[in-house]
């Protein structure tokens, strides 16, 4: 199933959106990885967002930035897939999404990530090389990636 993507500002979203957005964040980043953090972080009203819904319910999303925003270059965050969805392909629908959305609205190809360690032969996948040394976030081992 090929997934409809939406892009929005913080500005536009419905109530319903920022709820959806905000639930499933926590639910993949706080309760799944298990690591308490600051999800609403002063960043999502400067960032542009990017979701999927299947069936009435959230199952892909990605935070987008512009150069200068949040890294030197435009840049990707806050990758995720459902849980119960992740067998579909749709993680790398949402980067297909991702890297035209940054282009189109960013007039750039030159992106920035910081990737879970686990996940580089994915962003590989997308067009990342790997950048500097890696490093800990919130307790998960993390390296930047760089898609010219």
């Amino acid at each position: 199933m090929k997934l409809n993507f939406i892009t929005k500002k913080f500005s536009n979203f419905t109530i319903n959106e920022l709820y959806d957005i905000l639930q499933l964040r926590s639910e993949v980043f706080v309760v799944e990885q298990d690591c308490v953090y600051q999800d609403i972080d002063g960043k999502d009203q400067k960032a542009l967002h990017l979701f999927a819904y299947k069936n009435e319910v959230l199952v892909a999303y990605a935070r987008l930035f512009g150069p200068g925003d949040y890294f030197e270059e435009a840049s990707i965050g806050r990758v995720l897939i459902k849980e119960n969805e992740r067998k579909y392909g749709y993680g790398h629908q949402l980067m297909e999404a991702a890297n035209k959305a940054v282009e189109a609205n960013f007039n750039t190809s030159k992106i920035h990530l910081s990737a879970q360690q686990y996940l580089v032969k994915y962003y590989n996948s997308h067009g990342y090389k790997e950048v500097g040394e890696g490093y800990l976030e919130d307790g998960i081992p993390h390296i930047g990636m760089i898609k010219e």
